[in-house]
């Protein structure tokens, strides 16, 4: 069954508040940027937020953290958010920092119907308190859940009207991933095209995985930070 193509406003409405959410990027890179904002907008509360990390304080997630409608975050560092650095000092959010490939494999395990595997990162620290543990061959593992979620919000290319989803350089990131995780996966886009318009060994999602498929109106593409390079002295 071919997935709805609807605004932002109608995809996010279907959210509703203490509802968990993967969210695509890596930093601002391949953020669901429309989604995001429209989200924002709607003002739904409680959430529980899963991506890599948080942007900045004005962009992105940083809208929503911003605005109290995050209840719980579960990422990999806290980045270059002042808003969730604050917010955590004070207690004012639940977070929770997952060693980045540990997250990644947790969130590809729930796609692919894999409740839990052990893994050796994270044996010895402050990430192993509480986990089961065990020895495979003489060393130590931890027992990590999957990761999955009541919606997935990912950023694509483009998407054909059957949903199939193609990505641009980095931007495909987290995002293939957290389109098989969720119970619901919302693709963001640039471009929508016919059937048959994309060539089928590029299509990274099937569009099996995707029920919604929003055209992005508008797209920043900030950049998170700016580095630059000296100037070569003499």
């Amino acid at each position: 069954m071919p997935p709805q193509i609807l605004s932002a406003e109608d995809a996010v409405a279907r959210v509703p508040d203490g509802a968990s959410i993967l969210m695509g990027g890596f930093g601002l890179c391949g953020i669901p940027e429309n989604l995001i904002k429209a989200l924002a907008r709607r003002g739904t509360r409680n959430l529980t937020v899963m991506s890599n990390n948080a942007g900045v304080a004005d962009y992105g997630i940083g809208l929503l953290l911003a605005n109290g409608q995050v209840r719980a975050m579960i990422g990999t560092y806290v980045g270059e958010n002042a808003v969730l650095e604050s917010m955590i000092l004070n207690k004012q959010i639940d977070i929770t920092l997952v060693p980045q490939g540990t997250f990644a494999e947790r969130i590809r395990a729930a796609g692919a119907g894999i409740p839990a595997f052990f893994t050796p990162t994270g044996v010895g620290t402050v990430v192993a308190e509480g986990k089961e543990t065990r020895q495979f061959d003489g060393r130590e593992y931890l027992l990590e859940r999957a990761l999955g979620a009541d919606f997935a919000f990912v950023k694509a290319y483009r998407a054909d009207r059957m949903g199939n989803l193609v990505y641009r350089r980095t931007t495909r990131n987290f995002n293939p991933m957290m389109a098989t995780a969720g119970k619901i996966t919302i693709a963001e886009v640039e471009d929508i095209v016919p059937e048959g318009a994309l060539d089928p060994e590029v299509i990274v999602t099937p569009g099996l995985f995707v029920d919604i498929v929003v055209r992005g109106e508008v797209y920043e593409k900030r950049i998170e930070k700016r580095t630059y390079r000296e100037a070569d002295r003499a």
